[in-house]
């Protein structure tokens, strides 16, 4: 009876509705697949502790089709402000589109990672599914050679870690006291050496979600300050 009680009382995070965007729209933004809807499920099962931070400002870096801010965004409504980043202009439109037709709002900028804002100790929500597979370095020159920058929603570099580790590296300057903070990762990424270089900066994570995708074990990891 416990457990069906659980099952009663738990929130759910709705997918939020993508029936606004068409095959072509996916030729120039990255179109929400099982590491998305995986992210997802990982956010629903949090949302108690997500809703007990109470975050007043959220941030995703790398909103591709927005499918991630929209749905937090929705999930906290006018008690929260969520801004989105991506360098790829396309992404930035259809986030907007997105939070639009998911009638809440989603600031969404166009920028590298989080290169372009001042928000020290500010942000008490972080989401961030990186491009995590396994290229070479030379995989990240942007744009495409068709003009496109729909790779550089995938191309991770060396180990997948290239533009991961660049956010990392000053991580601690951009978290607030009391943030979360939600990864996406793949086997390949080493999460074990990604827990140790957090707990450095005095965070300590954990796999909250884990499933199989073909040759891939995604994983979402869970940071806070220890």
């Amino acid at each position: 009876m416990e457990a069906v009680q659980k099952t009663i009382d738990q929130e759910l995070l709705e997918t939020p509705d993508l029936s606004h965007l068409n095959a072509s729209d996916y030729d120039h933004v990255y179109e929400p697949r099982e590491d998305s809807f995986l992210f997802l499920d990982a956010l629903e099962k949090d949302i108690n502790l997500i809703r007990l931070v109470k975050p007043s400002l959220c941030l995703e870096v790398g909103s591709g089709s927005g499918v991630i801010s929209t749905a937090i965004a929705r999930l906290l409504g006018s008690s929260s402000y969520t801004i989105a980043t991506d360098l790829n202009p396309f992404a930035c439109q259809v986030t907007h589109q997105t939070a639009e037709a998911n009638k809440c709002h989603v600031s969404c900028i166009q920028m590298d990672l989080d290169s372009m804002l001042r928000m020290n100790n500010s942000i008490d929500l972080l989401l961030f599914n990186p491009p995590y597979v396994v290229t070479t370095s030379e995989e990240l020159k942007q744009p495409g050679v068709d003009g496109s920058f729909l790779h550089l929603a995938w191309a991770g570099g060396v180990r997948g870690r290239e533009v991961t580790d660049r956010l990392l590296n000053h991580i601690d300057q951009l978290l607030s006291h009391k943030s979360l903070f939600y990864l996406v990762v793949i086997k390949e990424n080493d999460p074990d050496e990604i827990s140790k270089a957090m707990a450095l900066q005095g965070f300590k994570g954990e796999i909250i979600a884990s499933r199989k995708v073909r040759n891939e074990m995604l994983s979402v990891m869970r940071f806070q300050r220890g």
